[in-house]
């Protein structure tokens, strides 16, 4: 591979934005690949990935090259060149590698491999709660798996278009796919390519959604004509899958406490086709109160600490704090206790996180149903996704009933 300069300018301003800046990385690369109109796929690709790479070993990286934060401009071109050496890429005689020590980073890289905290490129503190939380066997393989990239998922949109027939529109465009056993509503792409700027896309024929994810819905149990309340409902990934098991029939309220969130929701929901759902943004109390004992089925997807889709978003590890994990898990008992009042009796909830923490899993649904709030319902059973076992995000769902 040759470096072109002007890409790997493109990946040192990216970095610089997202380690100095705190910006987030997605939407630093969404910024950095408007650039250049000239750029193609292979180009655009090259943007993306190195910069996500670097992102997501900053740690190994950093401690090789010998530099700290905050990173100036000359640190982070030492950082570019150890991922370029350890890709086997030959470095040009540009200034910003003049001094390159290639033999020492390769043997760094052996030594500093040995520890785990190095290895995966974590805090301290995100490897000891890992640890504590799952064992040392288990978190080692998830951590390795969670650095890993993750597969583009799609979830076809059945309210327009079989999965077969959006199998086949796709590999006309030369994007092929594979169905994936156990989850009826996703296709896999063989290989990675830009879906949103497909006419498929444009159509509302499909979402970008992980398998994982796509198995809250279907754990929900909805039935066409139901009233359903999706509580967390943000940009509505989940909820619009709600609506395509619901046939468009009954009534969905998307509730969270961003109107912005809510905003791009309602676009999804018209190029998607879904008619059935409103929307409520959380101001107060009041609209939560409106709905106690109304709601057939009611999604808690709380906020959570994303321990369990740090594959999709490598800065995370750099953004979370373990304070944050602490006042993560009191939401996550305040949500479950108000937003469990929707349910009527008879009626369903499904509680998820996109976390692998027992302690904000598991634990949480256990402490739910010894409170008050939590006798007037039955567990009936949960599911725990590890990225390791399953080749795709960590997540969990618990489906209650309430008596």
């Amino acid at each position: 591979m040759r470096l072109h300069r002007n890409l790997c300018f493109a990946v040192i301003d990216g970095l610089t934005d997202i380690f100095n800046e705190g910006k987030y990385a997605d939407k630093v690369i969404q910024q950095l690949l408007k650039r250049d109109k000239r750029w193609g796929s292979r180009d655009r690709a090259f943007v993306a990935e190195t910069t996500y790479d670097i992102v997501r070993w900053k740690r190994l990286y950093a401690e090789i090259a010998e530099v700290k934060e905050p990173f100036n401009r000359d640190n982070l071109w030492r950082m570019f060149a150890v991922w370029a050496t350890l890709k086997g890429i030959r470095l040009p005689d540009w200034k910003y590698f003049e001094k390159t020590p290639s033999r020492k980073i390769k043997g760094r890289f052996d030594e500093l491999s040995k520890l785990r905290v190095f290895r995966e490129s974590i805090p301290d503190w995100m490897d000891a709660i890992g640890v504590q939380e799952l064992g040392e066997s288990k978190w080692t393989k998830e951590i390795a798996t969670q650095n890993q990239q993750a597969d583009v998922i799609l979830r076809v949109n059945t309210l327009k278009i079989s999965k077969e027939q959006l199998q086949n529109i796709l590999f006309d465009q030369n994007i092929e796919t594979d169905f994936i056993k156990g989850y009826p509503s996703a296709l896999k792409l063989k290989q990675r390519a830009n879906v949103f700027v497909t006419d498929a896309f444009k159509n509302g024929l499909f979402e970008v959604q992980d398998a994982s994810s796509q198995l809250v819905a279907d754990m929900l149990d909805v039935k066409p004509g139901m009233k359903v309340v999706d509580t967390c409902a943000g940009a509505g990934g989940k909820t619009l899958h709600i609506a395509s098991l619901m046939e468009n029939k009954g009534q969905i309220v998307a509730m969270d406490i961003y109107e912005s969130k809510l905003k791009k929701l309602k676009i999804r929901a018209r190029r998607n086709g879904v008619h059935n759902i409103d929307l409520k943004v959380i101001d107060s109390t009041k609209p939560i109160k409106k709905l106690y004992n109304k709601a057939d089925r009611v999604l808690i997807d709380a906020p959570c600490s994303g321990l369990g889709v740090l594959r999709r978003n490598p800065d995370a590890k750099w953004k979370l704090e373990p304070e944050f994990i602490d006042k993560i898990r009191t939401v996550q008992q305040d949500v479950l206790q108000q937003y469990s009042k929707m349910v009527k009796p008879g009626g369903k909830l499904v509680y998820a996180t996109c976390s692998v923490l027992p302690s904000e899993n598991e634990n949480q649904v256990k402490a739910f149903l010894t409170s008050e709030s939590g006798k007037e319902f039955n567990f009936v059973k949960d599911r725990k996704v590890l990225a390791h076992e399953s080749g795709f995000d960590g997540f969990y769902m618990a489906l209650l009933e309430k008596k």
